[in-house]
């Protein structure tokens, strides 16, 4: 329901089933992330979290102010659910917040983003507000949850489009997954820009060089969780965003 009490604003999409030009809005945690879209849809709004709380909050508000008519939160994700692999495109109905809320993610958004199909995820995604390190928590949260991802965006976009009476919905593609930990590298590699900080990884892996493999392991995933991104944003976004104004 919209902060008013009424019905939901339905996305409005055009013949091909993409959102119309100038009017969606998508969230990101990685200026690489960013650069998908701009390939993909050129038209798009972006905003660029950083991977933080604060700037997702910002990365959302930002977006609205700017009129977007629907937002999508996009990128990698945590896996939580053991049974995923790096890879597993994840388009979730509804998004758990940490206080228990669940947002339901708009529909027509969702048929055009492959909601129930075989080779889409449709489990709930969770939001959190810091990064989840540890093969343990993940499990956790599974086993409280029962989500089959988790993101650090997403919870801000759900939260945002309902305040908003704007739809919204998740593409996210499974990068690490439930069973592993990060390497202290990869927590120390994002930056407020959402760039990657080469030289702070490389000074983590001088100080922990047994680290090496499981950087190398996540590098590897990343890369397979991005080619699958790219697959899944070329199909969704084929035929463009429909030219016509609002």
């Amino acid at each position: 329901m919209a902060p008013d009490g009424s019905a939901p604003a339905q996305a409005r999409l055009s013949p091909s089933g993409a959102p119309l030009a100038g009017t969606l809005g998508v969230v990101v945690g990685m200026e690489a992330e960013a650069a998908l879209i701009r390939a993909a849809a050129p038209q798009a709004h972006i905003g660029i979290s950083g991977a933080t709380a604060p700037g997702a909050r910002a990365a959302v508000a930002d977006l609205l102010r700017q009129g977007v008519g629907a937002l999508l939160s996009f990128g990698l994700a945590a896996g939580l659910d053991p049974a995923l692999r790096p890879g597993a495109v994840l388009v979730p109905g509804h998004v758990l917040l940490p206080d228990g809320q669940r947002l339901a993610a708009d529909p027509a958004l969702l048929d055009w983003l492959g909601h129930g199909r075989p080779d889409v995820v449709p489990a709930d995604l969770l939001h959190s507000d810091d990064v989840i390190v540890t093969a343990g928590r993940k499990g956790a949260c599974f086993r409280r949850t029962g989500c089959a991802g988790l993101d650090m965006e997403s919870g801000f976009v759900a939260d945002g489009a309902a305040r908003a009476g704007v739809p919204f919905a998740v593409l996210r593609v499974v990068c690490d997954p439930a069973e592993r930990s990060l390497p202290p590298a990869a927590v120390l590699a994002l930056g407020p820009d959402g760039g990657i900080g080469m030289g702070r990884i490389l000074a983590s892996v001088l100080r922990r060089p047994t680290q090496i493999p499981a950087v190398i392991a996540l590098g590897r995933d990343a890369a397979r969780a991005r080619a699958k991104a790219t697959e899944i944003l070329r199909d969704r976004f084929a035929a463009g965003l429909d030219p016509r104004p609002r």
